[in-house]
């Protein structure tokens, strides 16, 4: 069963469409982890548009769970990760004009930035990751590059139609294995909803799904400590095939 790590940026944009002191990421970072999360997640972006710098320190004293740090492979960043010492880096592409994170890196095309990079985060102690297109040239060049996990990026999967999203899910199926099998450690995360999240935590090898913006939203109906538990239960006992229901038995 993967872990469950919440991803509070949401909740710091809100706060920054007003420019004010409330709501409060680090605060709420309690009432998640009240709720079962088994990890904190905030992407510190180049352009402060939610997530800030007090957020991040302040979490990594007040947390009781862990802290994963996402932020793009630049110097202020890597810096900052040497300096607030998280649980976990993630390295992911950042873009100044994209909603949110659009793709996985291209470990392939920056294989000797990334390997510097990894190699100056994990001297501090600290592991990384890396989020990735669930294809296997990404996976070998993040081997390669002297990661200790990828991140997949289950966006395509989450944005799939129905129809296609069997085909999907078989391509992360498939790169979980070839990750494991070249000692890669497997988390996955983007675009996971409480309608789609159950066959991808079916996945055997995957450790941690990193989802935020729907158990954000559910927050404002129920709660977040709500929220967390009801996202940790589909997690804890996922059905194997919710999307068009169990397959008859002359099916299997």
């Amino acid at each position: 069963m993967p872990s469950l790590g919440v991803n509070l940026d949401h909740i710091a944009n809100v706060r920054q469409a007003r420019l004010t002191k409330e709501p409060d990421p680090v605060q709420i970072a309690l009432l998640a982890e009240i709720g079962g999360a088994d990890g904190i997640t905030v992407h510190l972006r180049e352009d402060r548009r939610h997530i800030q710098d007090r957020d991040v320190e302040l979490l990594k004293e007040t947390i009781q769970t862990r802290l994963n740090l996402e932020m793009a492979a630049t110097e202020e960043m890597i810096e900052m990760a040497l300096q607030i010492v998280p649980d976990m880096v993630t390295l992911v592409p950042e873009k100044r004009n994209e909603i949110t994170t659009e793709g996985g890196l291209d470990v392939q095309a920056n294989l000797q930035f990334l390997s510097e990079s990894t190699s100056r985060i994990q001297s501090a102690g600290i592991p990384v990751s890396l989020f990735v297109d669930p294809t296997h040239n990404q996976l070998e060049a993040a081997a390669k590059a002297g990661a200790n996990w990828v991140e997949l990026h289950t966006g395509d999967y989450a944005t799939a139609s129905w129809t296609d999203k069997p085909l999907k899910l078989a391509k992360l199926k498939e790169a979980t294995a070839m990750a494991r099998s070249i000692d890669l450690r497997v988390n996955a995360g983007h675009g996971l909803t409480y309608q789609n999240v159950e066959p991808v935590a079916c996945i055997k090898g995957i450790e941690e799904l990193n989802i935020g913006h729907t158990i954000i939203a559910r927050a404002l109906t129920v709660g977040l400590k709500e929220a967390v538990q009801e996202m940790k239960q589909l997690i804890r006992t996922p059905r194997e095939e919710p999307l068009f229901g169990d397959p008859p038995k002359s099916a299997i």
